[in-house]
């Protein structure tokens, strides 16, 4: 991004315009202790660009790059082809902002168009919207949707098993909104989420349940629909690793109100876990309270196919007070680079892909069964949770090693202090299963020799 400041005389001539006598004095109404909080003062000079470029290389050097990784837990490590970073950084796909005129490029709208269709055969749903940051806040945009659509309704029900940084989210969206409860729906011991009282149901929006949860356990949705329409509540299902969607039942097949989803494994790449991209959709009868924007097709006065921007409910377009959502991002390139993947893949591909994520979490599971137990015992895609006797130093021990033996659970869940949230994908053959294992298993061993050896 191309930083252009504004020199002196152009500041001058603002200041002039607005009738401030100096930026101090614009931004005089900000208190002492926030503006003393943002000067830059105590930062060190500036640096040429060969030193600054020394000591960005020193700093990345740092980073361990050889390591072998089994984390999942939200963010996916994927095979991308190259062909989809090629093809989505073809400058035409480069906007300079989020196209909110209704002027802008007919290629900008079909690429949001085309990811939208795609989306919603993935999910099975009948409306995808564009623009969402990415699974957390989509999540959260989906239970204020919910919020509008059943009013009067004081709670909303997020099962404990839904992955935890998405109930914070939820969280932090609900705490400015009066009367409004958020209640956490225990899981059960197969790990999935026993559906709540009916008096629950009865006074909530809307249930959200994970697909498939934080544990990587697949939820029954049909059946938590089918009780939950019954109280006129509504399901939203919120999936962190949206490859799983393309086995499983869809949501919309399921019955589900609202589904959203985190399309960072449909082909874009893992840096520090991002970037993310949000997918959400609804019934087609909800479509006047969908966050974000929709691209609908169209045709022009000679009959030619065009794209229009159809709803965009944000206060950029209408009244702040009628906005459904104050969401303002763009991520069309990420759109593009998840239409480009799946383009690529196609309907068999990405279910042969994973049919692979599937077979080899299970491959894993086999490979530990000498390590630990499977802590849960309903049906997992990609990710698993094994119990271990001192998890937590036996991860330190594999990572010392150079394997990320996936997440302590313990870290979200006290209870779960003794266990490893585990992902396998398509890039975990068995010599790195293996690899993992052998980490796993010299700690446990490595106690028992220095005991044989006091004795």
């Amino acid at each position: 991004m191309r930083y252009t400041p504004h020199t002196s005389a152009e500041i001058d001539a603002m200041l002039r315009a607005i009738g401030a006598q100096s930026v101090d004095a614009l931004l005089a109404h900000v208190p002492e202790a926030l503006r003393t909080r943002a000067s830059l003062a105590a930062l060190p000079g500036g640096i040429d660009e060969r030193a600054m470029r020394i000591e960005v290389a020193a700093l990345a050097a740092r980073n361990r790059t050889d390591g072998l990784a089994f984390l999942g837990a939200g963010a996916y490590p994927h095979f991308i082809p190259a062909a989809v970073d090629q093809l989505a950084s073809r400058a035409e796909f480069a906007t300079a902002y989020t196209p909110y005129q209704p002027e802008v490029s007919q290629g900008t709208l079909q690429a949001t168009f085309e990811f939208q269709s795609a989306v919603a055969a993935l999910t099975g749903m009948e409306v995808a919207n564009a623009g969402m940051y990415d699974g957390a806040t989509a999540a959260a945009e989906a239970v204020l949707m919910t919020q509008r659509l059943r009013p009067g309704r004081p709670l909303v029900l997020v099962a404990r098993a839904l992955h935890p940084h998405y109930r914070q989210v939820i969280a932090t969206y609900l705490a400015g909104i009066k009367d409004v409860e958020l209640v956490e729906v225990p899981y059960g011991p197969d790990g999935a989420t026993p559906l709540p009282a009916a008096d629950l149901l009865r006074r909530a929006s809307c249930l959200v349940l994970g697909y498939p949860n934080v544990f990587g356990i697949v939820e029954d949705l049909a059946g938590a629909a089918e009780i939950a329409h019954g109280e006129d509540c509504l399901l939203v299902s919120a999936t962190t690793e949206a490859l799983a969607l393309a086995l499983l039942r869809t949501p919309g097949a399921a019955g589900v109100d609202v589904a959203v989803a985190e399309g960072q494994s449909l082909g874009l790449p893992l840096a520090y876990g991002g970037p993310g991209l949000g997918l959400f959709t609804s019934r087609e009868r909800f479509v006047r309270n969908l966050p974000g924007r929709l691209v609908g097709e169209t045709v022009d006065v000679q009959g030619r196919r065009g794209y229009v921007l159809t709803l965009a409910t944000r206060e950029q377009h209408i009244r702040r007070e009628r906005a459904t959502s104050n969401i303002c991002t763009n991520q069309g390139l990420c759109a593009v680079q998840v239409v480009v993947y799946l383009s690529l893949l196609g309907r068999h591909g990405l279910a042969s892909v994973a049919e692979r994520n599937l077979r080899g979490a299970h491959a894993l599971a086999e490979r530990l069964r000498g390590v630990g137990t499977l802590r849960f015992s309903g049906p997992y895609f990609n990710e698993l949770v094994l119990s271990l006797s001192g998890a937590r130093r036996r991860w330190q021990h594999a990572l010392a090693e150079g394997v990320v033996a996936g997440l302590p659970l313990g870290d979200w869940y006290p209870e779960l202090e003794d266990t490893l949230l585990l992902c396998a994908t398509e890039l975990h053959d068995a010599a790195a299963m293996d690899r993992l294992a052998a980490a796993l298993a010299a700690d446990a061993a490595a106690p028992a020799a220095r005991a044989g050896g006091r004795s």
